[in-house]
């Protein structure tokens, strides 16, 4: 589990004025950097969301034809292999983990309930082991699952729930602001920002801290960002996950989600009404209520382990002292690989970031000299398995995080054409955000913080991986007021990625595509990175942030 000091929400951070970056830095107008190549990105974007790549799931045939693309294209480049035994690839150790079909049964009393795998609950159990099991556990509703000191918020008041499974809501307490009811206080679980709290892999954890056997979670598509059929799709199958010396035996037996639909008929048969637990769960005084319900489930697994691939290539610096320091790009190249519904192109999720990873890393070859310091261009892989790949580089370096001054991740890139305004995931987070404003506003643009802070993305790509060791890390997302189109032409492609492409077989590239926006975006992060490999100083979380501490400490080592 994080510590206490990492479950604050990222956009919970500052509220000071952003300040500009230190002016004796060195700085080449975003005009007058090399420009990014968008045909080559196009390309690149449709050969690694083909049908021959079939999706890019690790241990896959997807993997192995991915990993050589990106190794060709960075030799291609002219950049130096990037780990430090001379190689384009640092190996990922993971154990992938298939669950067989398991009903989930519920008892009370005489009356018995069968949920269907994967229409009604999808569950899982992490533990290397040939299965996993619930037999007659307890169940109890324990609100959103959330222990946090700093808003005096404690969901289990101290009952013991050992051994029992923890029925919970996704997300944060939805706390009503007591100056205005009709909002959310700001003050606690960052209001309308999801917090770490709120993420589906908080409340797994603190399950297995409060020794429980099983954790279920409630699945509402608002508050969890996106639909039930997400879960279906993402949890059904195979799941990779780190091998770890204790084979995951601290966590819960069995994890899993119940649909919306079942949540109610759970509680509903327990002798309660949800929508009121809902609304006591959202305050202070919860009490945690055993439902007087049972559940068994016996999941059987099928277990393989397999090395994956970070790919890794590095620009080494030019000064003789500085180039020892870097500036890390992260994509990840990993998608859902192929199922019965097809295969999961995963075009903008993350064939277009791994492309524009890629033609970065050429504009950096076409400076007329290298920056002083070095930069890393990492293509990760297992994001969408949890975030494994960047997590195994962050805890194992191939270079010191204290040496680390940046992390500048690209996790989609707008194909809808140009706009006014940037968006910045968590933005006030750090020096980088200062940054990033002053380059789009060479481009006549405005940035702002995520227009959906609910769906707690800060928490959901790699730069986290990197944010948790201390760096300062940029999560950049594309922005919404489009040039010449309606003012809602961005809330309307996003909600239609939401609803028909993300993590769907659907996610290809459109005919309709125009990557005007995803250049100037890119210009935005070559600036970013270009010039912290300049500056005078490394950049620095703002005052009240909750990875500062971390870093600060890891600098005065």
């Amino acid at each position: 589990m994080l510590t206490l000091a990492l479950l604050v929400s990222g956009a919970a951070c500052s509220t000071t004025s952003p300040q500009p970056p230190a002016a004796s830095q060195e700085r080449i107008p975003i005009g007058q950097l090399p420009d990014i190549d968008m045909p080559a990105v196009l390309a690149h974007t449709r050969t690694l969301s083909s049908d021959e790549f079939e999706g890019r799931a690790p241990g896959t045939k997807g993997e192995d034809l991915t990993v050589a693309y990106l190794v060709e294209q960075f030799k291609s480049i002219g950049l130096k292999p990037g780990n430090a035994d001379g190689a384009y690839i640092q190996t990922v150790p993971l154990v992938g983990i298939t669950p067989a079909p398991a009903p989930l049964v519920l008892k009370k009393g005489g009356q018995s309930r069968t949920l269907k795998w994967k229409d009604d609950a999808v569950a899982w159990t992490k533990h290397v082991a040939p299965g996993a099991s619930l037999d007659d556990s307890e169940l109890v509703f324990v609100g959103y699952g959330i222990v946090a000191p700093e808003y005096d918020w404690d969901d289990y008041k101290g009952l013991d729930v050992r051994g029992k499974t923890l029925v919970m809501l996704v997300n944060d307490p939805p706390v009503p602001d007591p100056a205005n009811p009709s909002e959310l206080d700001a003050k606690t679980f960052g209001g309308k920002a999801m917090t770490y709290y709120g993420r589906w892999t908080y409340k797994f954890e603190i399950g297995a801290e409060k020794g429980a056997a099983g954790v279920l979670v409630v699945h509402e598509t608002g508050p969890a960002g996106y639909a039930f059929n997400v879960v279906q799709v993402g949890f059904t199958g195979e799941r990779f996950d780190l091998v770890t010396p204790d084979k995951n035996m601290d966590r819960v037996s069995v994890e899993g989600w119940v649909s919306l639909d079942q949540g109610r008929q759970l509680v509903q048969m327990a002798g309660q009404d949800f929508d009121q637990l809902k609304q006591q769960a959202a305050t202070r005084g919860f009490m945690p209520i055993p439902l007087g319900v049972t559940a068994s489930i016996t999941i059987k697994n099928t277990l393989r382990t397999i090395d994956s691939r970070n790919v890794l290539a590095k620009l080494e610096g030019a000064d003789p002292v500085l180039k020892d320091e870097y500036i890390v790009y992260t994509a990840h190249w990993d998608h859902m690989g192929k199922g019965p519904e097809g295969i999961f192109h995963g075009a903008v999720d993350n064939g277009i970031g791994t492309a524009g990873l890629i033609e970065i890393a050429r504009a950096f070859t076409k400076l007329a000299e290298p920056p002083k310091r070095s930069v890393l261009f990492l293509a990760v892989t297992a994001e969408e398995q949890g975030l494994l790949g960047s997590q195994y580089y962050a805890v194992t370096p191939v270079y010191p995080m204290a040496k680390t001054l940046a992390n500048i991740n690209m996790d989609g890139l707008n194909v809808h054409g140009r706009t006014k305004d940037l968006t910045l995931v968590g933005y006030g987070a750090s020096d980088l955000d200062d940054y990033a404003r002053e380059a789009a506003a060479e481009q006549g643009r405005i940035v702002h913080g995520d227009a959906e802070p609910e769906k707690g993305f800060f928490y959901r790509s790699d730069h986290f991986n990197f944010a948790k060791q201390g760096v300062p890390a940029l999560d950049p997302d594309s922005g919404l007021d489009y040039v010449g189109k309606p003012p809602d032409f961005g809330e309307k492609v996003r909600s239609e990625w939401t609803e028909k492409r993300y993590h769907q077989p659907t996610d290809i590239v459109m005919p309709d595509w125009d990557l005007a926006g995803a250049r100037e975006d890119l210009k935005v992060f070559f600036a970013v990175g270009y010039r912290v490999a300049q500056a005078a100083k490394f950049p620095e979380w703002k005052p009240g942030n909750e990875f500062k501490a971390r870093r600060d400490a890891m600098l005065r080592k």
